[in-house]
């Protein structure tokens, strides 16, 4: 039986406190990561609660109310069709956050499990790593708009198409790391040991490809709403009657000198979740990268 820790032995709110000081201590040294959490944090309550927030109907048509400035009614104003925009950027939240965090899990998952069999299967190394230069020839863009040309514009299909463009990222990342990693001695002495690929894997290599992958994700999430973004804009992406910020800007851009707002706003709310998610990585890579942490 192992003797309890310390940790163990402390009361529960002595523990909660301990966590609470740490987390405090870990927010003062690494500021990005604080002010990414406290913008991110407020962009998934926006989401979340986007039935509660929005003031009416965002696929409600007026035509008495079509391009209308902010005002108390409608805080946002109206697009062309009488369309509340507060409304619509409030809804789009969920479609643009939606489809960055689940990219960046597919991504992540898949380029993973294919890094790893790539660098430490020697043979197999040179076909994956010959498929993978081949599609990063071609910009994430352009395959996402192909692969949406092909299969139709849905939630799903955008993300499975922008899944498809970011899995080569991740697997030339983890490829590289394990490349660097099964020449290190102890992973050297795990062979001559005896022990097996898959735990290699699992106990040696694995565990050193976390801290970099948890850092690649959210810049795929950043990526990820981006490319939404950009699908939608150009009429690849969500169909127009899924508010996104996305179409929200394209169904502006013929106003945007007479009526900004109906552009601005929807940009406003992406350039504030992307740059939330970037200082998010930012400060994880800060803090997870040991030569960085020693300079903070």
């Amino acid at each position: 039986m192992n003797a309890p820790t310390a940790q163990d032995i402390l009361p529960a709110g002595r523990r909660s406190s301990r966590t609470a000081a740490w987390f405090e201590r870990y927010v003062r040294r690494h500021p990005p990561v604080a002010v990414g959490l406290a913008l991110l944090g407020m962009m998934l309550v926006i989401a979340i609660l986007a039935p509660v927030l929005w003031t009416v109907d965002p696929s409600a048509i007026s035509a008495t109310k079509r391009t209308r400035v902010p005002s108390e009614l409608n805080w946002f104003g109206t697009d062309m069709l009488g369309r509340d925009i507060y409304s619509r950027v409030v809804y789009g939240a969920r479609i643009s956050l939606l489809v960055g965090f689940l990219v960046a899990v597919l991504a992540s998952a898949i380029g993973l499990a294919i890094g790893l069999f790539s660098g430490f299967v020697r043979w197999a190394d040179g076909i994956v790593m010959r498929i993978v230069d081949g599609m990063m020839s071609i910009p994430p863009v352009l395959l996402a708009i192909a692969l949406m040309t092909l299969t139709g514009g849905t939630v799903t299909n955008v993300v499975i198409a922008i899944t498809i463009a970011e899995i080569p990222r991740v697997v030339r990342l983890v490829r590289g790391i394990v490349l660097s990693l099964r020449e290190q001695p102890y992973v050297e002495a795990a062979v001559a040991c005896g022990a097996g690929a898959p735990r290699i894997i699992a106990k040696h290599i694995l565990p050193n490809t976390l801290a970099p992958m948890t850092v690649q994700a959210t810049y795929i999430c950043a990526s990820a709403m981006i490319v939404e973004a950009i699908l939608s804009f150009i009429g690849a992406g969500v169909p127009p009657s899924i508010p996104t910020w996305g179409n929200i800007m394209a169904e502006g851009r013929a106003l945007w000198q007479v009526r900004p707002h109906i552009v601005f706003f929807p940009a406003l709310f992406l350039s504030l979740t992307v740059l939330a998610v970037n200082l998010l990585g930012d400060g994880l890579r800060d803090s997870l990268d040991p030569r960085l942490a020693k300079r903070i």
